[in-house]
């Protein structure tokens, strides 16, 4: 732990100018600044962003304004319309001199052409896979992946959240139709911790250290109210940090948890954090989308269900294309957006990332919607879905089985 962060630590609990939204979350404050080693900073201008044009619109308006640098890193980035654009403006910023840096999951991204990756490279951006796929370490180059998905433009801006490029965001694909998620645009100084994973992800992935030089690390003037911290975990993470978040904000909830994720596959403490706050009589709900890019995947999140319906845990089913968004609020005081789901894979094997936003007008603002999205959608009865056929119990049964690998 670096000695900024062990001071910090150590004199949390005495610091009489210590902001009142993170008194009241003393032990949440410094479990994430222990484990995720970063630390919560005030100043912050966030704004949440639904929904692929509403993200894009607001990144591709960043990546036009830049004039020094362009950091870009995704899980999922595919050929198309959205990819086309970012082509585009990345070319034109390359030529007035920005710095470009591009970086993507090889595995995510095996849909991304060579032909792509080529004009990149042509128009002057530097461009890297994350963990490329090689046959002789295969098992390995599965299992560890990154799913984080980040844009910082300048130091000044950044981006980042469930939302990958992808047409199906704002085209919709033949299958599931368009594809809901949330994003986050971040201005102030918590844009260096971002930054602070960017970098540290791009060594692994070129070999070079090129921008942990503090030239790509802005002093922040105060942009917004807003108090946040980013919370990053991967298989070379000391703890599991993102799992501890989501099971702290649960183990703390006074009146409610809110949890919209098409991932749900909790495992036993997160399970059983759930169902105590529950039975406690915590309003518990988990927004999922009726639909499943994965039938494996959606067996599974539904063996969970009968569990989660017996303890009093309300479940509802959004209608309208796939819901992929990775948002928790809770009490009108917390919000966690970011790149993980609630399952193993994202706990122990991807290289995620969330931040966790110490606001009462975000998460207010964030329950609103939810409820409005959770009035479209179907709740499921605990009565009638103990009366679900033999056959779906069967499917649910055999996909649990699969659950600590998905």
């Amino acid at each position: 732990m670096s000695k900024k962060i062990e001071d910090y630590y150590k004199s949390i609990d005495s610091k009489e100018e210590i902001p009142i939204q993170l008194k009241e979350h003393i032990k949440l404050v410094k479990l994430i600044t222990k484990s995720a080693k970063f630390l919560p900073s005030s100043g912050n201008e966030l704004t949440p962003l639904k929904d692929g044009k509403v993200t894009f619109d607001a990144i591709f308006k960043a990546m036009e304004s830049a004039t020094q640098f362009i950091h870009i890193q995704y899980y999922i980035f595919e050929d198309g319309t959205l990819a086309q654009r970012f082509l585009n403006i990345l070319k034109q910023k390359v030529n007035e001199g920005v710095e470009v840096r591009f970086m993507y999951d090889d595995l995510g991204s095996r849909l991304l052409s060579n032909k792509y990756l080529k004009l990149l490279k042509n128009a002057g951006v530097e461009v890297f896979s994350f963990l490329p796929m090689r046959f002789g370490r295969l098992i390995s180059s599965l299992n560890y992946r990154n799913h984080r998905k980040i844009v910082v433009v300048d130091g000044l801006v950044a981006f980042t959240g469930g939302i990958n490029v992808s047409d199906k965001y704002i085209k919709g694909d033949a299958h599931l139709g368009v594809w809901h998620d949330m994003h986050l645009q971040l201005k102030g100084p918590i844009v260096n911790s971002l930054q602070s994973v960017f970098a540290v992800d791009w060594s692994f992935a070129s070999g070079k250290d090129d921008i942990l030089s503090t030239k790509y690390f802005t002093t922040h003037h105060s942009a917004g109210k807003s108090i946040a911290q980013v919370v990053s975990s991967g298989p070379d993470s000391d703890f599991s940090s993102i799992h501890q978040l989501y099971f702290s904000i649960i183990n703390r909830a006074k009146d409610y948890i809110y949890i919209t994720n098409p991932y749900i596959i909790p495992g036993e403490a997160l399970m059983q954090a759930l169902q105590v706050a529950a039975l406690s009589g915590i309003d518990v709900r988990l927004l999922l989308s009726s639909n499943s890019d994965s039938h494996l995947v959606k067996w599974t999140v539904r063996s969970y269900f009968e569990d989660f319906l017996e303890a009093g845990i309300k479940i509802y089913l959004y209608p309208d294309g796939f819901l992929h968004s990775k948002v928790i609020i809770s009490d009108d005081e917390l919000t966690t957006i970011g790149t993980a789901n609630l399952d193993i894979r994202s706990f122990e094997q991807n290289y995620e990332v969330n931040v966790l936003v110490y606001e009462k007008a975000m998460t207010q603002k964030l329950k609103i919607d939810f409820l409005k999205d959770c009035e479209k959608s179907h709740q499921i009865s605990y009565t009638n879905f103990i009366e679900r056929p033999k056959l779906e119990r069967l499917k649910e049964g055999i996909a649990k089985i699969f659950s600590p690998v998905l």
